[in-house]
């Protein structure tokens, strides 16, 4: 299989053949249309892309094919991908336009006096796009709603919920379906055919502040010194049938989506947080994997079981960590028992780790930070979010149960939707290898294997180059998607993986509930599943799962942005965490943000960036700024807007 982005040949093309595709927007302005059938990614320049936009399903007239592989010009919009834009309305002279900042297209919409509505300067607006540009100079529209002043911070967050296309409020009939199930509640025809654990000391263990809890754990010691531990996850597929409107609203939304000050449910909030979420105290029904681990951590059974549980408790992972440690919580001084199921489990999900570990599994330790809102929605502060040994407990015992269930379908030939990880591309692991050349660190020229870059990672671990390092790692990897055929999980050395554990708030894992549910009622149904329909969910869930991440990540750089408004002027440490021929990003110690130091600021000398060394240097004075140099910089402006941070060094 050719990777994504190379070559299969060279030479000028014969046909000027043409192709279809979603286009996908680059930093630099060009894209690359990711075609229908799979073939290869055409790289489109930006002055190419006609009236195309981000997110277009385009025909692209493929040009030349070139070691990097074809490009191609626009020729035809077949579908635009919105027809709604949000961003920042401005008024010079009278005439208004649209600086575009959800999504970042990287174009202005003209907005004639007569549709500029009730928008004023600076005010956040919804603008309906009336002409892409075939008609007229360059694309137009009308004011349709004003969300608010560009400096509220509510007022933020919701245009990038807006831009993406995120929906809020659920149709009346879904939401009344929703209502009617947690209304009924659990009857006793609920509980034919169900296997009954609600004796069990079931536990879930989430963030403090979660509302959906997807799955629960428990743990049965044997004789023999292994463990059988059951994985409870909600049976969102009882409730949720397939073609019914909660199901189309649950497959068009994909995902549930957690911005920074508020989270947009998958499912409507009487399913999500109360009916299938497994609260403590309340009959919950589950679907559940049984796995019989030995001392070692080695897989000796696996049974799968339709049940009901009572959850016992709810514990966040800081309560979690505490019982694990040794101290007394109100969860162990009313239920002794729980801290040596706590520690039993880990010591299950420590060895099933290590079992994954020595077959090269990746084991990412990136920081990851949460912002802290006031009461008005104004960021606080921006904490580093710890991570636990109960993260690591609930994370192995889910990869765990993913891994089972994608097994049995495998096994039984049962058609689902599987997580896929394909190998890295080729030139962006030529960059990781001269970076880590650049540190003294070895990286294998071809072919490497997933223990290739655990040994890299762990070799940085604790060194000033660790988060340099872990990121470009991140970045020489393939982003991991929904398909319906089985080809590994290069990340996870896995050979096969899929998604089972989270269905209130992913689609893909409903899927997979559903043919599990089916095969344990009778095995002989699974298999009327329509491919077709299989494979556009696959596609459908992979750009519902980009999207929301996009627009997650775009929430928490605003509040970042927003933050350091306070600091101008003030000194922090950082070190240098990406070089261009414009400048320095700087990463700080003391917050998870980047900024950038400019070339323009870099007084003395001219400055030339050098690809390989990741470094500028100075053609006079030999000065040269790396990759990881610690620095001090000052914070000397920050626009919202373009969400850019400008240091000075000091």
């Amino acid at each position: 299989m050719t990777p994504r982005g190379r070559s299969r040949g060279r030479g000028r093309s014969r046909g000027r053949r043409r192709v279809s595709g979603r286009l996908q927007r680059i930093e630099s302005g060009a894209a690359f249309v990711i075609l229908d059938e799979g073939d290869e990614d055409v790289y489109v320049r930006a002055r190419d892309l006609g009236t195309a936009v981000d997110g277009d399903r385009v025909t692209v007239r493929i040009d030349d094919r070139g070691r990097r592989g074809p490009r191609g010009t626009i020729s035809e919009v077949l579908e635009r991908a919105r027809s709604h834009l949000v961003g920042v309305f401005r008024d010079a002279r009278g005439q208004g336009w649209l600086e575009v900042t959800q999504p970042k297209l990287g174009i202005d919409l003209f907005i004639p006096a007569r549709h500029r509505g009730e928008a004023e300067p600076g005010d956040i607006v919804v603008v309906e796009v009336t002409d892409w540009g075939e008609e007229g100079p360059g694309p137009a529209g009308r004011v349709e709603r004003v969300l608010g002043p560009s400096g509220d911070p509510g007022v933020a967050v919701l245009a990038i919920q807006v831009g993406y296309g995120i929906g809020d409020a659920f149709p009346k009939a879904v939401e009344e379906a929703a209502r009617g199930l947690a209304a009924r509640g659990i009857q006793p025809a609920d509980l034919e055919g169900r296997e009954d654990c609600r004796a069990d000391r079931v536990i879930t263990i989430d963030p403090v502040d979660a509302r959906d809890h997807d799955d629960a754990i428990s743990i049965e010691r044997l004789a023999a010194g292994g463990a059988r531990v059951g994985i409870h996850i909600a049976d969102v597929s009882h409730y949720v049938r397939e073609g019914d409107g909660l199901d189309a609203e649950a497959r068009e939304r994909g995902t549930s989506v957690y911005l920074v000050d508020r989270v947009l449910p998958m499912l409507p909030h009487a399913l999500s947080s109360d009916l299938c979420s497994l609260v403590p105290g309340e009959d919950r029904l589950t679907l559940a994997a049984f796995l019989t681990v030995d001392r070692g951590g080695g897989l000796r059974g696996t049974r799968f079981a339709r049940a009901i549980i009572r959850s016992a408790h709810r514990l966040s992972y800081e309560e979690a960590q505490q019982a694990m440690d040794g101290e007394t919580t109100p969860a162990t001084e009313g239920d002794p028992g729980l801290r040596d199921d706590l520690r039993a489990l880990f010591e299950v999900s420590r060895t099933l780790r290590k079992r994954r570990r020595a077959r090269g599994s990746l084991d990412f330790d990136l920081p990851e930070s949460r912002v802290v809102l006031d009461e008005e929605g104004a960021p606080v502060d921006v904490r580093r979010r710890e991570r636990f040994d109960s993260h690591r407990l609930i994370e192995d015992l889910m990869i765990a149960a993913n891994e089972t269930v994608a097994n049995w379908a495998i096994e039984q030939g049962v058609p689902v939707l599987f997580r896929i990880h394909e190998e890295p591309n080729p030139e962006k692991l030529e960059m990781l290898r001269l970076l880590a050349g650049e540190f003294g660190l070895s990286f294998p020229q071809r072919n490497p294997r997933p223990h290739d870059f655990q040994r890299l990672l762990d070799a940085v671990k604790g060194r000033v180059e660790e988060p340099v390092i872990s990121v470009q790692v991140l970045r020489s990897l393939a982003k991991a998607r929904y398909e319906t055929r089985n080809e590994g999980h290069f990340g996870l050395a896995s050979p096969a993986y899929l998604h089972f554990t989270s269905p209130i708030r992913r689609y893909p894992d409903l899927v997979v509930h559903r043919q599990l549910a089916r095969w344990l009622a009778e095995p002989a149904s699974v298999r009327r599943m329509s491919r077709k329909w299989l494979s556009e969910t696959a596609r459908q869930a992979s750009a519902r799962e980009e999207n929301a991440a996009r627009a997650e990540r775009d929430s928490v750089e605003l509040k970042k942005v927003e933050f350091m408004e306070r600091h101008v002027g003030d000194h922090f440490a950082g070190a240098i965490s990406a070089t261009a021929r414009f400048g320095f990003f700087v990463r700080l110690d003391a917050y998870d943000i980047e900024g950038l130091v400019h070339v323009s600021r870099l007084a003395g000398d001219y400055y030339v960036h050098d690809r390989t060394k990741h470094a500028l240097r100075g053609r006079r004075t030999r000065r040269s700024y790396r990759l990881g140099d610690p620095v001090e910089v000052q914070v000397v402006r920050v626009d919202r807007e373009a969400r850019r941070v400008d240091f000075d060094l000091v």
